[in-house]
Formats: C-alpha cells, structure tokens, sequence
C-alpha cells in the first residue's frame, strides 16, 4: 500500500509498504478515505517538532480522517465491513489514573495518531486502530464530512468546557445565553468554535484574524463583529460594542499577541480559554492585569468526548461545516497541501486529501 511521509522539514515522500493486519480482536482495519491537514500537523511539516515532541525522520503525520471498515476482529461489535467512520485519533490505555477519571484525552500512556514516538498518523492506505477509536456515520456523511468530526470536536469540546466553568463559577449561569465572547484567530480550528458557541450564547461574539477572507467566513458562520487584527484597531473596536469589554475569550491561533490582546479584551472575572499551540514553548502574561482582572485560564487539550455529540449535530443540521473545506488533494500531492495551507494560500481554510 501506499503513505506519504515526511522525510525532512518541508518534504514528503511517497512510498510502498505491506498493508497491515489485524493483531488484536478489538481491532478494525480501515482504507482511509480522507485526511484533513490540521495546525499541528502544519508545525511538524514546517519546524519538525512540537514542543517536546520532535520528529525522527521519516516519519507519518495526520490525524484527521475519515475510513471505510475494511475487516474485524473477532471481539469488534459497533461497527462492521463497509459502515463509514470518523476516527478519534488519540488510543487511549483506559487503566491509568487519567482514563478511570473520565479524561481518556490525558491519558498516560495514550497512542496519538501522528505524533512522534507514539503512533504513525493516517496518511496512508490502510490502517488498524482499536473499534472504541471508531465511530459510525450516518450513510448520508460523506467520506470529507466524516473527517471534520474531529477537529470539531475541539471547538465543541471547547465550549462545553466554557458552559462547565461559567456554571461552576458564576452566580449567573450561562441558561439566558447574554454572555459575550471574543475568537482570536479563526483557522478551522477557531471557525469550529464559533460554529458551537453561536449554538449555546445570544450575546455579542467578536472574531479576529489577520486574513480578510477567514473573517468572511466567520461572518457567515454567525460572528456579530470582525477585526483584522493587522490592519484593525482590536481593542477599540470591542469597546466600541462592549465598553465593559468580554467575558469569555478564545485564543484559537497559538500567539503572543493575541494572547495579550485576550487579557485586555476580557472584563474582570473573565475566563480565558487557550486552544491554539503556540509555536514557542513558552509565552508570557501582563500579570498586573491578569491579577488585576482576576482572569482564570483554562487550556484545552484536544477534545474529550465530543465525537459523537459532533456527529450528532451534524446529523441534525444544528451543524453545516462543509463550507470548511476548500481545497482538495490526492496522496500524491500531499506536499502540495502542506505547502497550500502553510503559506495561506488562494483562499484556503481546510485542505484535505483524498485516498
């Protein structure tokens, strides 16, 4: 069968390995039908690394993927040759301390699909994950529809943290839904967010972005104002709208200065919720105003049981992310995908490729 690999910084190859088989009777084997290009993936393309986790060349990235069951193992009873599937990437252990408390996206000895020193990601042919990583689509979802479940799976992962953390610490809950919020940063990542938090809140969303034809989308998505965080005044604009400025903020693009920008956008007691990586490994806060304003700070890893309510409202029609996709790409040019949505280029918000 066929996997692109990254072979260096910048560069893919295209090479021939045996199909895999299925070793354990939980397991499924998958032909992959489609692999979106996700911003980590993008920091390992083009610094080879994250943090910590440093890419030995070569080696397969990708992690959001939508496949056809192939075959399974003899224990395997949700799912069955021919049913279309999202895969949640991350293979959890379910005995650690982090999994018996319901937080299987921490778990201590997980198996993240593409991430370096733990599993090869999914750019490849065909793949065996355990049944629990798979879930069923209806038959309407297309192969690139079912390969959105998991990135936004973090947008909606995000905000149920959001509705959690105003329940548990505000004396008014979030039921009228009149909070308001800001998007800093708003690649698909971001776009998810706003799609599941125009869902649960009324009040006043502000998005900001660098890249006109991303805050053009956010418009359609339902965002009450936009800002070019280049060409716009940021922080005059808000207090234009809220002169009490935000309570809740989303920082979805792993900068400095749109965490700084965070800080001064939320009122006092706002809740500030970091879902971009940052490129550096470490970034830095006004703590006069953090103090000050008596910020919380919640950091989202991933998403932690939202597969399936994102199926779910998808099936519904509550959510219509197909607008996500705009540029599509075989195996073969999977460095052409990269490169598209490294350098931001011809408009693209999600680039997939198709197997």
């Amino acid at each position: 069968m066929k996997k692109a690999v990254l072979s260096g910084v910048r560069k893919f190859e295209i090479v021939e390995i045996r199909k895999p088989t299925i070793a354990d009777t939980s397991e499924v084997l998958l032909r992959v039908k489609t692999v979106g290009v996700c911003g980590s993936d993008l920091h390992y393309f083009k610094e080879g690394r994250i943090g910590s986790q440093v890419v030995k060349f070569p080696f397969t990235i990708g992690h959001e993927c939508s496949a056809v069951v192939e075959e399974v193992g003899n224990n395997v009873q949700r799912v069955k040759p021919g049913d279309m599937v999202a895969i949640d990437p991350c293979i959890s252990c379910g005995q650690c301390s982090q999994c018996l408390n319901g937080r299987e996206h921490t778990c201590l000895n997980q198996r993240f699909l593409g991430s370096p020193g733990q599993a090869e990601g999914c750019l490849q042919e065909f793949l065996v994950i355990p049944e629990k990583n798979c879930y069923p689509v209806p038959a309407r979802f297309t192969p690139e529809l079912a390969a959105l479940v998991e990135p936004l799976s973090i947008g909606h992962y995000a905000v149920k943290l959001m509705v959690a953390a105003v329940a548990s610490q505000r004396s008014s809950a979030i039921g009228d839904g009149h909070l308001t919020s800001a998007v800093l940063g708003v690649g698909p990542i971001g776009l998810g967010t706003l799609m599941f938090l125009r869902r649960v809140l009324r009040g006043t969303i502000m998005v900001t972005d660098r890249l006109g034809y991303r805050l053009g989308a956010a418009r359609k998505l339902g965002a009450s104002l936009t800002v070019n965080a280049d060409s716009g005044d940021v922080i005059g604009s808000a207090m234009n709208v809220n002169p009490e400025m935000f309570d809740v903020a989303f920082e979805c693009c792993g900068q400095q200065e749109a965490l700084d920008q965070a800080i001064e956008l939320l009122k006092p007691g706002g809740l500030l919720f970091i879902v971009g990586i940052p490129e550096l490994d470490r970034v830095s806060f006004d703590m006069n105003l953090l103090r000050r304003k008596e910020i919380a700070i919640y950091n989202v890893r991933r998403q932690n049981k939202s597969m399936q309510p994102v199926i779910d409202a998808i099936a519904s029609g509550e959510c219509t992310p197909e607008m996500l996709v705009t540029h599509r790409f075989t195996l073969e040019r999977t460095a052409a995908a990269f490169s598209t949505a490294a350098n931001y280029q011809d408009g693209v918000l999600k680039a997939v490729i198709e197997l």
